[in-house]
């Protein structure tokens, strides 16, 4: 159990706001220390990660694609397509979206979104459009950071409670490898998986509350900004 040290590298990285990529990397490190593996061991076991991981680099062709459809005015046509719904606010938007991407994500379509591909491009802009036609206004920039995280939010959201309903998805089968093969059970990725359809439920509608919640929140900070230029200057004070 002593090779569990490395989760607490983790916790501990993330608690000090280390840099990710570091912290995950020390982590590793120790980790495999602690299991008596040698340095060159530890340097392989990465090496082999990384090979049998190489879609991770896939971001290398998504971004520069992103960006062209972005120079081109993709998030100006987003924005202008939730301008045509005027009853769709950025909280009920961003509740249709946690739906569509916890269920896409129950049936293994993982790839299909994410903060790169869909939230920045397409989503974020049309949740920040939504939110200018139901206050009448224009975000100021506090607010409009607000937006683009409840948007992340429900990316992340979605796919994390989402996924582990599918019983093909990388969780499932390694908690039951562990399971099986340390403390010598028979559990399936079916049981799983069903047991975590209810925990979905519950992520669905606890975020998607707060995500409701969202358009007050919007209407009454635009009523404190409203209010704070309108207050008078003190006397003496050059306009």
């Amino acid at each position: 159990m002593i090779v569990l040290l490395g989760v607490v590298v983790v916790i501990l990285g993330f608690v000090t706001r280390r840099n990710p990529v570091l912290v995950v990397g020390v982590a590793g490190i120790v980790t495999g220390l602690l299991g008596k593996m040698n340095p060159q061991e530890v340097l392989a076991a990465f090496g082999r990660s990384f090979a049998d991981s190489r879609s991770v680099t896939v971001f290398a062709i998504v971004l520069p694609v992103i960006g062209l459809l972005e120079r081109y005015g993709l998030r100006e046509q987003a924005r202008n397509l939730i301008g045509r719904l005027g009853s769709l606010s950025a909280g009920r938007f961003l509740t249709v979206y946690l739906l569509v991407r916890q269920v896409t994500a129950a049936f293994g379509l993982n790839s299909i979104g994410g903060p790169a591909q869909t939230v920045r491009p397409l989503v974020a802009p049309m949740a920040e459009a939504a939110a200018e036609r139901t206050t009448g206004a224009a975000l100021p920039e506090r607010m409009r950071e607000k937006v683009r995280s409840y948007a992340a939010s429900a990316d992340t959201v979605g796919v994390f409670f989402g996924e582990d309903c599918f019983i093909a998805i990388g969780s499932i089968l390694l908690i039951t490898g562990f399971v099986n093969s340390t403390y010598h059970q028979e559990l399936e990725p079916t049981q799983l998986a069903l047991w975590a359809i209810p925990l979905a439920v519950c992520a669905f509608l606890i975020h998607g509350a707060r995500l409701l919640l969202l358009d007050r929140q919007l209407e009454r900070d635009m009523a404190l900004a409203a209010a704070e230029h309108e207050l008078p200057l003190p006397k003496g004070t050059a306009k």
